[in-house]
């Protein structure tokens, strides 16, 4: 029960923040910051970098601290203790000499596990006020190739960051941060994340990848860890031809343009899912021999050697047998044919011209309810 309202206070408390504050959020990462937990007893200390002596003001987002007052900030020199973190302490540090700006850093508070779950209970509260879930951070790579991307989830955050390799999940200087400029239609952030693994030899080492959120000075950590063999989703592939041979078809599939190369190292195997025409079941088959007798069909691809995730399917392909309606094959994103003889397009578009000439020049089409 206790555990219960100081949950829903927090929430409540960071509705009320974010209501009045939302106008000092963040446009960018913080260069310097220091980042503290609620529940940590522990004084935070900052330092004004300076090799000068002097006095010093400090500031919290461009107003005087009036260390004086005792109440949360104790000053010796240059140094800042801040005794105690929360809502009213967090933001833009800065420590001045009259008119000079020495240096500055951001206080930001650590997302506490309970804030950033909940209860069970509240679950679905949660996910309202700040939709927090389970599963931030998604990746996908389309090939072995040096990129793959992810996807940060969740959309209440106002800036987040990846960094790839020990050094970032340990919070090193040297990380290299890659920011995201790209911002789906549902609030998620993707990122483009580059590596220097080899595609030619067998993975030893795992994929290190670290996110870092920040909402309203409020902070969200989450390292996660990977082979890349284990995010490998090819794009879709593509249906060049269904070919007749006999009473089957033979699909000739492609694989898709990102996929790596060479095709004899970097295999795919595809599988094919039509519909029957007597009967309008729906069945799959691993082999590109499938019956003659169907009306449409997709596709869709993995990597056999790692057991990869499946493909996209591709959009469904209408099928054309026979000679009669070959001419729709000009459309070969809606339908699936043979190999169409050399010049056969042509006599197509001749045959129209002569059937509109016929016409009077128009394609007439009769109106079913004039009969």
């Amino acid at each position: 029960c206790h555990t219960f309202q100081r949950t829903f206070s927090l929430w409540i408390f960071g509705l009320l923040f974010i209501s009045l504050s939302g106008a000092h959020g963040l446009s960018q990462f913080p260069e310097n910051f220091v980042v503290a937990k609620r529940s940590d007893s522990t004084p935070v200390t900052l330092t004004c970098s300076t090799k000068t002596t002097g006095h010093i003001t400090w500031k919290l987002d461009g107003e005087v601290i009036d260390v004086d007052s005792g109440d949360y900030f104790q000053h010796n020199s240059s140094i800042l203790t801040v005794s105690e973190v929360d809502t009213p302490t967090l933001g833009e540090y800065s420590c001045w000499r009259g008119e000079e700006m020495l240096s500055s850093t951001y206080l930001l508070l650590e997302a506490e596990e309970e804030e950033e779950l909940g209860l069970d209970s509240l679950l679905q509260i949660a996910h309202k006020l700040f939709l927090f879930t389970d599963s931030l951070l998604s990746c996908r790579a389309k090939s072995y190739d040096c990129v793959f991307s992810c996807n940060w989830t969740n959309s209440g955050y106002e800036l987040v960051r990846l960094g790839l390799g020990q050094d970032c999940s340990e919070g090193e200087k040297s990380c290299h941060w890659v920011s995201s400029n790209n911002l789906l239609s549902d609030g998620a952030f993707q990122f483009e994340v580059s590596h220097s693994l080899s595609p030619y030899t067998e993975e030893s080492t795992m994929l290190v990848i670290t996110a870092e959120a920040i909402a309203d000075f409020s902070i969200l950590r989450r390292t996660t860890q990977f082979y890349l063999r284990d995010i490998i989703e090819p794009d879709s592939p593509q249906i060049v031809r269904c070919q007749e041979m006999g009473q089957d078809l033979n699909v000739t599939i492609d694989p898709p343009s990102s996929w790596s190369t060479p095709l004899s190292f970097f295999s795919l195997e595809h599988q094919i899912e039509y519909v029957l025409k007597d009967n309008g079941k729906t069945e799959l088959s691993s082999s590109p021999l499938i019956p003659k007798s169907i009306s449409k069909l997709r596709v869709r691809s993995r990597d056999p050697l790692v057991l990869s995730a499946w493909s996209q399917w591709t959009p469904w392909k209408n099928v054309i047998t026979g000679k009669k309606k070959l001419c729709k094959c000009k459309n070969r994103t809606k339908f699936c044919c043979s190999e169409l003889p050399p010049g056969y397009l042509d006599h197509c578009k001749n045959r129209k011209k002569k059937k509109k000439k016929k016409n009077g020049g128009k394609n007439v089409k009769q109106n079913p309810t004039s009969q």
